[in-house]
Parts: structure tokens; sequence; C-alpha cells
């Protein structure tokens, strides 16, 4: 089966609209303001850009506020082509730690991560009806770290099951990812050092505790 090209996908959105002179509202689920920045950048030329951050996998709550605040600060000081709204989801992490029982020892980028994926999604998409957006999607896919097939597949699941249509995306390619950290480093922001969740920080810290080890 041939691979999707998801900025090709996203590319022929764009140009319908703006061939139609339209500019289609989208609520664009962000995971932090590192990987926001490029997106928004990019996003912000061609459509009216809600961010809504529903992240309750973060841990702990000093780190999810930290990075709230980062996120609204940077939304307020980038001069981006529109104006961009802001909304703060909940930050029920039962919710998250309910969905990923059992999976608690699988390594980052797995089912577990394919679990928050569709929590995140899923409030973003339930998010975007209630608002009458035209597109919903998210940051994620700039990651290289996260799987942007996966997101896809689970955002276009979502579009069905809530009737609002997902922008597909693959932000990491045309040099989407290196652009983010041209841009964070530019404007001294905050990048975190490991995903978000408890599971992922114990990660990183066994990580650096091996590294340490080999270099001793």
């Amino acid at each position: 089966m041939n691979q999707r090209n998801y900025q090709k996908e996203l590319e022929q959105v764009i140009s319908r609209h703006d061939s139609r002179k339209e500019v289609p509202s989208v609520l664009l689920h962000s995971c932090c303001a590192p990987c926001s920045s490029y997106v928004l950048e990019y996003l912000s030329q061609y459509f009216q850009v809600t961010v809504f951050y529903y992240n309750p996998n973060i841990y702990p709550q000093q780190e999810y506020t930290h990075r709230v605040k980062e996120q609204q600060w940077f939304i307020d000081q980038y001069p981006l082509q529109r104006k961009v709204d802001f909304i703060e989801g909940r930050y029920d992490t039962e919710t998250f730690y309910e969905i990923t029982k059992g999976m608690e020892q699988m390594p980052e980028g797995d089912m577990r991560c394919f679990a928050c994926y569709e929590l995140r999604l899923r409030e973003t998409a339930a998010c975007a009806k209630r608002l009458n957006m035209d597109y919903f999607t998210t940051t994620l896919s700039i990651s290289p770290r996260k799987d942007a097939n996966k997101l896809n597949e689970i955002g276009e699941k979502l579009a069905k099951e809530y009737g609002v249509l997902y922008l597909n995306s693959d932000f990491k390619k045309k040099n989407g990812y290196l652009r983010s950290v041209q841009i964070t480093k530019s404007y001294g922001m905050y990048r975190q050092d490991y995903c978000g969740c408890i599971y992922s920080m114990q990660e990183r810290q066994k990580a650096q505790k091996a590294s340490i080890h080999e270099q001793v």
C-alpha cells in the first residue's frame, strides 16, 4: 500500500479554500508552545486558528501550569498572520490514568501513546463540534517521535464520529520541526526534555542515568 503524503493533502485543502478566497476555522490541539510555534506560523496564513490546550497526561501539575503559561505567552508575543484565540481544556488527570491503565510499562511510542493521542483528539473533536469549527487537528505530528500515520488515522475516525472535518497533516515535513526549533531558540522558550506524562518522564530519567554510567 502506498504511503500517504499528508503534507500534500493539507496543501490541497489550503489550495481549495484559497481559490475560493475562504478562511476556514480550525481548532488546533496543542501539546506545548514549542511544537505549536511553526504550526501556528504556517496555519495562521490560511486559517482562523483557535488553540485548544488539552493535555491531562502532563505530570506534575507544576509542569502543566508552566506549559499553559508558555503557550499563552507565545500566542501573545509571536507576530502571527491572524489573531489566534486560546482555550484551556480540563486538566482531568484521572481520565488519562484510567485510559492507560495496564499500559504503564509500555515504552514511549507504543499503545499507551496511541490511547493518549485518541484521548486528546477526542476532546478536541468534541470541542470543535460545540464551537461549530470547520476543522480540527493537532500539533503532535511535528515531533519526530510521534506517529503521524496513527494520528491521522485517529483524527479521520473521530471526524466521522463527531461530524467535523479533520485536517490531515504531518507538520514535521518541509523542515517544520527544524523551524520550530529555530523559533523556540529565537524566543528563548521553555522546551521540556520529556513528552509530558509520568511514564515518559521516568523513561527519560532512566536514559539519563544510563548515559551518565556509560561516561563514568
